[in-house]
């Protein structure tokens, strides 16, 4: 098993920790995920377990684009890619700035959902990317259905840009800066 990159511990909820996927070990993983009913929006829900390996081994290789998988106290629990919007999924749609770091995360799908959880997820997720010195902005395309990571994304200083058409949906194009992402957590630095 691949060593944790990022660790945060939330007060209600314990530690969340992500790691570089391992396209071949996690593959079973993350198609039982990605093919869920509930995971309508991430756009694999066809793919068969070859597919999804495919695809991540895809990523694995790609210099502008990186997967992590989230482990709640542990447990594998969220999925995370972390992209360079000049190079990938915004090309020609968003003029990157220096600094723009693309992003998009996947809660699993529960049994027993956990309230606040999903934002306890995304929350991570934006830390180990503001981690990053160099990281200016964080830059995600959700597809405009999709209300409830319009929700989520809010509650984390996200603004959304305008409304875009990619090839595979119509998305909110949605930034948030460092300081908009501190100033929901209490911090104004």
């Amino acid at each position: 098993m691949r060593p944790p990159l990022f660790t945060r511990t939330d007060p209600a909820l314990g530690e969340f920790t992500l790691r570089p996927v391992d396209p071949s070990a996690d593959a079973a993983l993350l198609h039982r995920w990605v093919t869920d009913p509930k995971a309508v929006f991430w756009l694999m829900q066809d793919c068969d377990l070859a597919a999804v390996g495919k695809e991540f081994a895809r990523i694995a290789a790609d210099p502008f684009h990186d997967a992590f998988l989230g482990l709640h106290n542990g447990t594998p629990a969220f999925l995370m890619e972390r992209y360079d919007p000049a190079h990938r999924e915004l090309v020609g749609v968003h003029a990157a700035e220096p600094g723009d770091v693309g992003m998009h995360f996947l809660a699993a799908p529960a049994d027993n959902p956990v309230h606040g959880f999903t934002l306890a997820v995304l929350t991570t997720v934006m830390e180990m990317l503001f981690a990053d010195p160099d990281t200016r902005r964080v830059v995600v395309e959700p597809d405009a259905r999709n209300t409830a990571v319009h929700a989520l994304n809010k509650a984390v200083g996200f603004e959304v840009l305008r409304t875009v058409s990619l090839p595979s949906k119509d998305a909110c194009l949605s930034t948030c800066t460092r300081d908009q992402f501190l100033a929901t957590r209490g911090d104004n630095r």
